[in-house]
C-alpha cells in the first residue's frame, strides 16, 4: 500500500477499534468486564483501571465478582462503581464486590440499539471525515511531481478504504444490535 493512503489506513482503523471499544461497554444483558474499561479508582492519587487494581471475573452468566488485591480497595472501587453511569448497585462481603446485571426490559433492549446506531453513526462520519482530509492533501499534490492520473488513482484508493470500513462498521452495528435483541 501506499505510504501516503496508509496514515489514512491507520487512521480508519482506528476509530474502527474506538468504536468496538465503546460496543464492548454496552452491556447486553451478559456479564462483560469491559463494561468496567472506563470506571476508574484512585489508586494512591493515581486514577487507574479496576482490572490494574483488582481480578475481574465472571462466575455467572450475569454477575461479575471483583477481588481486589487490597483489602482497603473494596470501598473505593464500590465508591467508583456507584458513581459510574453503569447504572449497578454492587454489593460487598467485605473481600468481594458483586455485581449482578438484572435482566433487560424490552424497552431498554430497544434505547440500546438505538444507541448503538448512533455510535456507528459517529464512527462512519469520522471515517468520511479521514476521507476528506486525505483527498485534500491529495489535491493539495496538484503541481508537484504527481499526475493528474495519480491523484484521481489515489482518491480511488482512499475512496475504496471508506467504502470497507463503512462496510465494517455496518456489520458491527448489526452484531452489536443482534446480541441486544437477543433473549
Amino acid at each position: 500500500m501506499d505510504e501516503r493512503l496508509e496514515q489514512y489506513d491507520r487512521k480508519m482503523q482506528k476509530s474502527f477499534n474506538n468504536l468496538l471499544e465503546e460496543f464492548g461497554s454496552i452491556r447486553a444483558g451478559r456479564a462483560n468486564p469491559h463494561v468496567l474499561d472506563k470506571v476508574r479508582v484512585d489508586y494512591y492519587g493515581t486514577p487507574t483501571p479496576i482490572q490494574q487494581v483488582a481480578n475481574v471475573t465472571v462466575p455467572e452468566a450475569r454477575m461479575l465478582q471483583i477481588q481486589p488485591w487490597e483489602a482497603n480497595m473494596v470501598k473505593v472501587i464500590e465508591k467508583a462503581i456507584l458513581t459510574s453511569d453503569l447504572g449497578i448497585n454492587p454489593t460487598n462481603d467485605g473481600k468481594l464486590i458483586r455485581l449482578v446485571f438484572p435482566e433487560l426490559t424490552e424497552e431498554r433492549r430497544k434505547e440500546l440499539t438505538k444507541d448503538v446506531k448512533k455510535k456507528g453513526e459517529n464512527a462512519k462520519v469520522a471515517i468520511r471525515n479521514i476521507r476528506r482530509d486525505a483527498n485534500d492533501a491529495f489535491k493539495k499534490l496538484k503541481g508537484s511531481d504527481i499526475s493528474e492520473d495519480e491523484i484521481k488513482q489515489l482518491e480511488d484508493k482512499i475512496q475504496k478504504l471508506t467504502d470497507k470500513y463503512i462496510a465494517e462498521i455496518e456489520k458491527a452495528i448489526d452484531e452489536k444490535n443482534q446480541e441486544l435483541l437477543t433473549v
